[in-house]
């Protein structure tokens, strides 16, 4: 089988985007990771499929693939790479895109400076539709993780997020406890674990540890995902700039039942044939 695909980045969370409309593609989860091997493979954190949609109210059907050969629910950051994907291949010329998720409808705007700004959904707080194991909803929780306590925020940006404040984001522990808090069994999904300092309150840093990837230069749902938790313990404005390692992302939340907006860059790296 021979694939055509397309390398992207979005602050460098890079993913191999392929074409499933004019290619008849199918991937089984050890294709998934040959592929995304950087050594036998092309290299990449998330394997993204644009196919076609079959709701009327949507463009597309966008699919997502950790490197590991699981199926995941939403990446911000891949979704602005599949905006960019779509316009540049001319499989749209609409600068507004509305594609379906595993876990709903997401829409997509091209700006003109190039960037795209993602709908990304009004977050999710309950704790069962997160799903996260609690008795009710707060603002923060508390596990046990090696004997200590643990203290985070709980939310879905359409895919479980655990944010966890801390002093200095370069120090932080991000492999060990990201590990641990995604085998807890109080997240029976398992959870992106997100790690944030507050510099004041409109400018925060971040680092993610994603499931089935481990720590990613960039994660859009968890940059909304870490604004939201800021925003209901009363720590952030309503717009936040959000430092990743892989460059910055705005990100917009009025509160409520109101939509995160996620804005930022999608960058084509190079594009091939793959035989499988």
């Amino acid at each position: 089988m021979d694939i055509e695909f397309t390398k992207m980045h979005g602050l460098g969370n890079d993913f191999v985007v392929i074409d499933a409309i004019n290619q008849e593609i199918t991937l089984d989860a050890s294709q998934v990771q040959f592929i995304a091997d950087r050594h036998f493979g092309i290299g990449c954190d998330q394997l993204l499929l644009v196919e076609n949609s079959e709701s009327a109210d949507a463009d597309f059907r966008y699919r997502i693939y950790n490197n590991n050969g699981s199926e995941v629910e939403q990446c911000g950051n891949g979704a602005r790479c599949f905006a960019k994907f779509v316009y540049d291949e001319g499989l749209t010329t609409k600068n507004e895109i509305a594609v379906l998720t595993s876990n709903g409808r997401i829409v997509l705007r091209l700006q003109e400076n190039g960037e795209v700004t993602v709908d990304m959904g009004a977050p999710i707080l309950t704790p069962k539709d997160i799903p996260f194991q609690a008795d009710q909803s707060q603002t923060s929780y508390t596990v046990k993780i090696d004997d200590e306590a643990l203290s985070f925020s709980a939310i879905s940006m359409g895919n479980p997020h655990a944010v966890i404040l801390v002093d200095d984001v370069n120090n932080a522990e991000v492999e060990k406890i990201g590990k641990a808090l995604q085998n807890h069994k109080c997240f029976p999904n398992s959870v992106n674990v997100g790690f944030m300092q507050i510099i004041d309150t409109a400018n925060v840093k971040l680092r993610v540890y994603e499931r089935g990837v481990g720590e990613t230069q960039a994660c859009g749902s968890g940059a909304c995902a870490a604004v939201v938790a800021g925003r209901i313990q009363g720590l952030l404005d309503e717009t936040v700039e959000t430092q990743l390692l892989g460059g910055n992302l705005s990100i917009h939340w009025a509160g409520d039942k109101n939509p995160v907006m996620m804005t930022g860059s999608a960058t084509t790296v190079f594009k091939g044939k793959l035989t499988l």
